[in-house]
């Protein structure tokens, strides 16, 4: 029996709760200074939701939206804004919500979270404008650091 080399491992801190609270209540006061009621999803790698914020101003569908943005982000490990013209006809991702048990969502607001060069996770706003809740989510990617 061969044995075969493997490379180690360098270990990334796992997006926590306490990470997820930060974000969700960040991403909540930029769009509360703007003028905006949003809700926030945030999701680790595994696409478990670790915290959530869904306020009974914002449109009823925005908790739904926030959640489907983060978890397209976290899929295709992309900005949701990038992947508008993917997903036009033609384009490499226009089958792809029918492949997966879970609809995506293509529009701006869901940006993945990297820790160490490493995907740990995701968030999705939902609510405003799309470049809004674009940077609301990268306001509090930036507070995490």
């Amino acid at each position: 029996m061969s044995r075969t080399a493997t490379a180690p491992r360098t270990a990334v801190a796992p997006l926590t709760t306490l990470d997820a609270e930060l974000l969700v209540a960040t991403a909540t006061a930029a769009a509360d200074a703007a003028g905006v009621t949003v809700s926030v999803t945030v999701l680790d790698a595994g696409g478990h939701p670790l915290a959530f914020r869904r306020d009974d101003r914002a449109v009823l569908i925005s908790g739904e939206t926030s959640t489907r943005k983060a978890f397209t982000a976290l899929q295709l490990n992309a900005p949701t804004a990038d992947l508008v013209d993917a997903v036009l006809p033609g384009g490499p991702f226009h089958t792809l919500p029918t492949a997966l048990d879970r609809p995506l969502l293509f529009i701006a607001g869901g940006l993945p979270v990297h820790r160490d060069g490493r995907l740990v996770g995701a968030i999705g706003v939902g609510g405003g404008a799309p470049e809004q809740d674009h940077g609301f989510a990268a306001e509090a990617i930036d507070a995490l650091g």
